[in-house]
């Protein structure tokens, strides 16, 4: 199985592609705002980290930011939770990872019931033994803050980080524990090494791989 018993996946970007929904109701919630986005790809920066610290790096006033969550979330449970699809390979990466004897978990800053029914909205929920995520009053929002909740609630090992972008490197750092980019989503895989990522896998394929040592950890 390798030296990892304990697999940790982020959501946003690394299971399901939640960017099309997420980045429509950014948008939104900046233009109620005030604000206007000239490039839309810039938004591809609120897929992950939580929405307290995207929208006032689009120039949002802290004593706004409460208003634009509110706006964002009205839009995203009303339409742009269903605007996703999981990534090609993930769910049979899931699946031949069970089947290995790793366990599966969720640690996502989306808000934990939202995980949930995305998740659950394919099929993916049965794989894994915990989802972990954000808690709605944002007591429980950053990476690291969602990690040590899972970590309260699990024993095992050795446990991986696994995600998209250097919140999840940071994140995992800072509970401990090493993490893999997933190279396949929205952030970047070498900002995501210089915060401690031990190697970058551009496919859940290669993942896989890498977990299984079928490449000696050459990626």
């Amino acid at each position: 199985m390798g030296r990892y018993d304990a697999l940790l996946f982020d959501l946003d970007g690394t299971l399901i592609n939640t960017g099309p929904g997420i980045m429509r109701c950014a948008a939104y919630a900046l233009q109620k705002a005030g604000i206007s986005v000239n490039d839309p790809g810039s938004l591809r920066v609120f897929v992950g980290p939580p929405l307290s610290s995207s929208f006032p790096a689009f120039g949002v006033p802290q004593d706004g930011v409460a208003d634009a969550i509110k706006d964002f979330r009205e839009l995203y449970h009303a339409e742009g939770k269903y605007e996703c699809a999981p990534y090609d390979g993930i769910e049979d990466a899931l699946k031949l990872l069970k089947e290995a004897g790793f366990r599966l978990f969720v640690g996502t800053s989306k808000p934990e019931p939202t995980a949930r029914e995305v998740l659950n909205r394919f099929g993916l929920d049965r794989y894994f033994e915990l989802i972990a995520g954000a808690s709605f009053d944002r007591s429980r929002e950053k990476k690291e803050d969602v990690l040590r909740y899972m970590l309260k609630q699990i024993s095992c090992r050795s446990p991986l980080m696994i995600g998209d972008t250097v919140f999840d490197a940071e994140g995992a750092a800072a509970v401990g524990i090493p993490c893999l980019a997933a190279g396949w989503g929205f952030g970047s895989a070498e900002e995501m090494k210089k915060a401690g990522a031990l190697a970058a896998a551009e496919s859940p394929a290669a993942m896989c791989a890498w977990l299984l040592n079928e490449t000696e950890n050459e990626l």
